[in-house]
């Protein structure tokens, strides 16, 4: 079945950077785009950053846009989230995410917390 872990969170001071990671299994990873989301308790999960299944095409929530970069390995079946010039609104648990044939897949989710 379709499985994605994330990793790569944790503490970090405001201004700093952080790389998530998301492996994915159980699909063929390289026919699919990719998905980063964040969730704050309390509010809707929100778009971050979009990848195509090549990695040629990205999509970026304004919110993160010049900041954030999403990239992909398919030879390693992996999504990456370079996160830089982190702010304190960016605490949040961050999700990878792939529709698989309708099927709407999420990991468990890494915590990013932005503190000084």
């Amino acid at each position: 079945q379709v499985r994605l872990v994330e990793s790569g969170g944790g503490l970090v001071q405001p201004g700093g950077s952080l790389r998530l990671s998301c492996a994915a299994s159980g699909f063929t990873f390289s026919i699919y785009d990719m998905r980063w989301y964040r969730q704050v308790p309390g509010k809707e999960r929100e778009f971050l950053a979009r990848i195509s299944d090549t990695g040629d095409s990205t999509n970026y929530a304004g919110s993160v846009r010049g900041r954030f970069t999403i990239s992909r390995d398919n030879a390693k079946n992996t999504v990456y989230l370079q996160m830089n010039s982190l702010k304190s609104g960016a605490t949040a648990v961050y999700y990878c995410n792939v529709d698989v044939s309708g099927n709407d897949a999420w990991g468990q989710g890494t915590q990013v917390t932005v503190s000084s």
